[in-house]
């Protein structure tokens, strides 16, 4: 099929039925985002901004292709562009590149966005290739083994769990102080270096305060096998209280760990290195994911499937290099 008579737009009520069926047809029953397959739970979150779709529609309404915004941090003004889909009789024409070209139209006008993300799978590099060709996308994160290779069985595009790199636009500057952990000044510095926004650099020198009570938010993804921790407050308590849900985490088959931090704090190296000495290791930066940046941190249960990670520009290359050297650091203890 060819692009004729498809035009691009925001998500309207009416559409929701063929998004659901979009999804199924490309991906089956085991798209990870629920949301996609529930028309009502769909049209409730656009309505309440949650979740801020686009849509590519045939002249008879068809929905072809779709993608959409959608708050996904401890930050409400940090959303996620992803949930990606396009009708398998249509993966020629250009569909991606439509939704590309008009959210780079749009996004100085979106309401209440921050900054927003792609996340695209590192299984195959066409999403990367589109994103960062339409888009002024930063990579600077890559987030490894995230999905399980059956949520692809259908396209049959994995042969194992897929990595996917974090590419980051932002729409309201905010600019602050970082505080650089031992060992990651060159890691950092590099992902800075090409960052669309303004920062300034400390040595994290202090140690965890005393009077602070640490304070983790926890989401749970049965499907993917994957937990995700949010260090909101780190204080002295910080090994005990990790420890605990660490050892609650495992118990329940998770087989990915990922973690958040603030670089904001002046104690974070501190945290990164009781981190390090259970056995994670460096992923990134998240721009803006509570209000300052987030330094993202990972535990892969088992060696990562690192021959699966397919990367299309020299800097999203790089970012990994730094990951794996990392990470060979801790497998060596």
């Amino acid at each position: 099929m060819d692009r004729e008579g498809l035009t691009v737009g925001f998500f309207r009520r009416e559409d929701a039925e063929g998004v659901a069926r979009l999804f199924s047809e490309v991906y089956g029953d085991s798209y990870p985002a629920r949301i996609v397959y529930e028309p009502d739970r769909l049209i409730a979150a656009y309505e309440n901004r949650d979740n801020i779709p686009v849509v590519v529609r045939t002249p008879d309404n068809r929905v072809v292709g779709y993608s959409s915004f959608f708050r996904a941090a401890p930050e409400k003004g940090v959303y996620e562009k992803g949930n990606g889909a396009v009708a398998m009789d249509y993966r020629n024409a250009g569909v991606m590149g439509m939704i590309f070209q008009f959210v780079k139209k749009v996004m100085r006008d979106l309401p209440d966005i921050k900054v927003f993300f792609g996340e695209p799978v590192c299984n195959h590099i066409y999403i990367q290739k589109a994103a960062l060709a339409n888009l002024p996308f930063v990579e600077t994160a890559v987030e490894i083994d995230l999905m399980p290779a059956d949520a692809y069985e259908k396209e049959k595009s994995a042969s194992g769990r897929v990595s996917t790199l974090l590419m980051f636009i932002t729409v309201i500057p905010n600019p602050h102080t970082i505080y650089i952990p031992h060992g990651y000044t060159d890691y950092l510095g590099y992902i800075y270096d090409g960052l669309d926004d303004r920062r300034s650099f400390s040595p994290s020198e202090d140690g965890l305060p005393p009077e602070q009570q640490t304070r983790i938010d926890t989401q749970i993804f049965d499907f993917a096998q994957v937990a995700r921790l949010s260090v909101h407050e780190a204080g002295a308590d910080l090994e005990g209280v990790f420890i605990s849900e660490e050892q609650r985490l495992l118990g329940l088959n998770v087989k990915v760990i990922q973690v958040w931090l603030r670089l904001s704090w002046p104690w974070i190296g501190e945290a990164v290195a009781l981190l390090k000495k259970k056995g994670y290791f460096f992923g990134g930066v998240f721009p803006q994911w509570f209000g300052e940046d987030g330094l993202f941190m990972q535990k892969v249960l088992g060696r990562p499937n690192w021959e699966g990670i397919h990367l299309f520009s020299e800097r999203a290359k790089k970012i990994l290099e730094f990951i794996r050297i990392d990470w060979e650091k801790g497998a060596a203890y």
